[in-house]
């Protein structure tokens, strides 16, 4: 959970968001119900890390995100799993050739869940006072914007200079259109334009959205989703064997066989650009500040080993996944050798090395027991502070007080933290920056993407973390549903064509 990235857990950080998952190199299909929709069903879907409270603007974590953007809030833009841009409520835009001004066609007739019209002006003020309120999430990504007005329905954003992030920074809470004026308590309510409305919230246990027979768009399939807060595997099982829950996110890939056993059940394996990555702690008097001592540890890992562990995922050796662009098959540049690890230990002088690893504790143990072996297997002793999500997020990401720590960042592009020295990955690199830089200043995707993979290997190859797996979406999906999401759901759960049979 960290920001341009992303860490998940209760609170999820003021950073980004991560959170946890398995691993997945494909796509398995969803299961296909043969019975017609049941527009009046409801569908119980169980996630693991509960939000602290509902306030989108203000509160980071990948637990808000994956439940209220696209089906309580959106904006101009949206973006499918597959992380292609899609219209949303602007039905169209265009870019001028020098990528300094952005139109956008606002829809008519969209309404907000309190029955009032959507605006242009809502738009303007709420893009404004993103950009212009710190305290809002993602309020930066906006900061190359010199100017937002509109003239009847079409909204322009107008750049100081071209930003090749812009639109699919409009896609995530940047772009978020609110209504000016709103009264709406964020804490604990919400007033969107989405497909469905918040009906209630039980802390502790669920979150209850109906259908929102307003809206703008297609309706949605199903009269009711509640999400229901398991955290524990085992748990999550015995609910969907019992009839409890229709569909089981952030399952255990291991206990396929127990969740198909019936035939009620069918596990789905998706892509997803959850990274499930290893800081290293590289300020000065830190063992870590030493290059040599980091590619020791990183060719120490047996990136396989997590895969299968996990039964579900592929290996990442870079800072970007599979799914985002930028992305390169770094593998040579640390492959799993325990003797070179040695010999570079040796040659930095570090005999006898005792490190921390800072976990939170909702992560599975299996992830620092084979840290601890395969470090042991070199002559590192690594000794494992597994703690609450509060702690982690005040020691490591706040005060960046540890050695190693491990966290499962979730969000999409989100390479900014590589080029931000303040960040808590603690790396500083101005070629980094630099061309990290040059890729959001291009107007031509593929040189955008170009100089983000040139950025990334420089980051691999200066071992500034590692990266232990990429992390599929596992989900366990009811055999009577339909429509439900497989790819990157840590981050993005847009329910608009979920649908649930009687048979």
């Amino acid at each position: 959970m960290l920001r341009r990235t992303a860490i998940a857990a209760t609170s999820l950080l003021a950073a980004g968001a991560l959170l946890l998952s398995a691993c997945s190199a494909g796509s398995s299909p969803t299961p296909s119900a043969t019975a017609a929709p049941d527009p009046d069903a409801s569908v119980a879907i169980r996630l693991v890390l509960e939000p602290e409270n509902l306030d989108i603007r203000q509160t980071a974590g990948a637990a808000l995100d994956q439940i209220l953007i696209d089906n309580i809030y959106e904006g101009l833009v949206a973006r499918t799993p597959e992380q292609e841009i899609v219209p949303s409520l602007a039905s169209d835009w265009s870019i001028s050739p020098d990528g300094l001004t952005y139109t956008f066609t606002l829809r008519e007739g969209v309404l907000f869940h309190d029955g009032q019209a959507l605006t242009p002006q809502d738009v303007v003020w709420s893009l404004t006072t993103r950009k212009a309120t710190p305290a809002w999430r993602d309020s930066a990504r906006l900061a190359n914007v010199t100017a937002i007005t509109a003239e009847g329905q079409d909204i322009t954003l107008t750049l100081a200079e071209p930003d090749s992030s812009l639109l699919w920074n409009l896609t995530g809470r940047a772009g978020l259109v609110f209504k000016e004026g709103d009264t709406v308590d964020y804490n604990t309510a919400a007033n969107g334009t989405g497909p469905f409305r918040l009906d209630s919230w039980r802390q502790g246990a669920s979150i209850t959205f109906t259908r929102n027979d307003d809206y703008w768009g297609d309706q949605a399939q199903v009269a009711e989703v509640v999400f229901d807060y398991i955290p524990d595997n085992q748990a999550a099982l015995n609910a969907a064997l019992a009839g409890e829950v229709d569909v089981v996110t952030g399952y255990d890939a291991n206990l396929k066989d127990q969740i198909e056993a019936n035939g009620d059940f069918a596990l789905v394996l998706g892509q997803s650009t959850d990274k499930g990555t290893l800081a290293f702690n590289q300020q000065p008097g830190s063992p870590l500040a030493d290059k040599r001592v980091r590619q020791a540890i990183r060719q120490a890992i047996n990136h396989d080993a997590f895969i299968e562990a996990l039964a579900s995922g592929e290996t990442q050796y870079g800072p970007i996944p599979s799914l985002d662009p930028g992305y390169e098959d770094l593998s040579d540049v640390a492959p799993f050798d325990p003797d070179a690890a040695r010999a570079l230990l040796e040659d930095a002088g570090a005999d006898d090395l005792e490190l921390t690893l800072k976990i939170p504790n909702f992560y599975s143990t299996t992830i620092p027991q084979i840290l601890v072996s395969n470090l042991n297997d070199v002559g590192i002793t690594l000794e494992v502070d597994s703690v609450d999500f509060s702690t982690w997020l005040n020691d490591v990401y706040i005060n960046k007080d540890y050695d190693l720590s491990f966290v499962l960042h979730t969000e999409a592009r989100d390479f900014e933290n590589w080029a931000n020295p303040d960040y808590y990955f603690t790396y500083d690199n101005a070629e980094v920056q630099e061309l990290f830089a040059e890729s959001l200043a291009a107007t031509d995707e593929d040189e955008a993407a170009e100089l983000l993979a040139e950025a990334a290997r420089i980051v691999s190859e200066d071992a500034a973390a590692d990266w232990l797996y990429n992390g599929a979406s596992v989900v366990a999906v009811g055999t009577n549903i339909t429509g439900m999401p497989s790819i990157n759901v840590n981050e993005r759960l847009d329910l608009a064509e979920l649908a649930k049979s009687n048979g």
